[in-house]
């Protein structure tokens, strides 16, 4: 484990990147590495998606999704159904709903607000979340490697589908997630770019590693 910090500067680690990037895996290992907690935000909008339908309500239900992110609990991100195929889905419409996104923001913010620092990854963490960060990270691949990722994942899952409507479904949350007129997917002007169509895990971590350890305090 690295030191975290030096006198009283937290570390805020911000990672943004597209659908099956690999910004999760990697995020809780930089979490792990230096000893930070980590936030997984898309969680947060897959809790929101997930208790509107466990409520009754259709996802297009603006009121009953702000009510349900404006009472969001910690708990809820513990829910195995949150990982599968269809909330990911789900959490890309509910996340374009303004009232949600601004009550997940001060959820988001509060858990960036650890004294020593933290991991979060998300799309708009780096633009929004977490402007001042002392490190950005935009994490990408081409989409058919993202889509070979996700398959391979869901099929650890015993989830069965293809690899073509997997990938029809990340080319839709791409161009849903950027286009949306709230915190839209994009890099954030300082962050650092790393492309991970053609790195392992190892090599991604080790990429990361270098980029936060170069622009951490010392």
């Amino acid at each position: 484990m690295s030191d975290l910090h030096v006198g009283d500067i937290p570390l805020v680690i911000a990672i943004d990147g597209p659908a099956a990037s690999g910004k999760g895996t990697l995020a809780k290992r930089i979490a792990a590495h230096y000893g930070l907690p980590h936030l997984d935000t898309g969680l947060l909008y897959r809790a929101v998606a997930l208790t509107v339908i466990d409520a009754g309500y259709k996802l297009d239900d603006h009121q009953a999704a702000a009510r349900a992110a404006a009472s969001l609990i910690a708990d809820r991100l513990a829910d195995p159904r949150l990982r599968e195929r269809a909330m990911g889905e789900a959490a890309s419409r509910i996340s374009s709903v303004p009232a949600v996104r601004s009550a997940l923001l001060a959820w988001q913010q509060r858990f960036a607000g650890n004294a020593a620092g933290a991991v979060l990854d998300g799309r708009d963490i780096g633009t929004v979340v977490c402007p001042h960060a002392r490190v950005k990270l935009f994490i990408t691949a081409a989409p058919e490697e993202r889509a070979r990722r996700r398959h391979l994942e869901l099929q650890r899952r015993g989830e069965t589908t293809s690899v073509g409507a997997i990938l029809a479904d990340i080319v839709a949350r791409d161009a849903r997630d950027a286009q949306r007129s709230t915190a839209p997917l994009k890099a954030a002007a300082d962050a650092v770019l790393l492309d991970t169509t053609d790195l392992d895990p190892d090599a991604a971590f080790a990429a990361a590693r270098d980029v936060i350890d170069r622009n951490r305090p010392h």
